[in-house]
């Protein structure tokens, strides 16, 4: 996984950058098919934003967290990140609905059951 951090109107510091690639691990531990991640952390006045795109393959998900403190706004984060990663890898694996072609195959077996009238 690569992370890219960017900081706007802030100095991202060691402390900083160690704190988000701890809580991102979370999201790779989950799901080890990404290829990379760009983060973007800025102040401004009273409020910490930080956007999230997390690029896989098939699909880019994104997220964005407004706190007044900056630390919560990763953990924020690295919360909706997961939940987004976590849905993305349930469709993936189909684990919501059975696919169309195993449906259809299941209905041609015949059951040895005849209706009669």
């Amino acid at each position: 996984m690569n992370l890219n951090l960017t900081g706007h109107r802030l100095l991202i510091t060691p402390a900083i950058r160690e704190y988000v690639t701890s809580k991102l691990e979370r999201v790779t531990r989950h799901f080890d098919h990404v290829i990379d991640v760009n983060v973007v952390l800025s102040v401004d006045k009273l409020r910490q934003q930080i956007t999230a795109n997390l690029h896989i393959r098939g699909k880019e998900i994104h997220a964005e967290c407004v706190e007044p403190d900056m630390y919560a706004a990763i953990d924020a984060l690295a919360d909706k990140l997961d939940r987004q990663v976590l849905r993305h890898k349930e469709k993936r694996n189909g684990s919501r609905h059975v696919p169309a072609a195993i449906k259809h195959a299941a209905d041609a077996i015949p059951t040895g059951k005849t209706r009669t009238r």
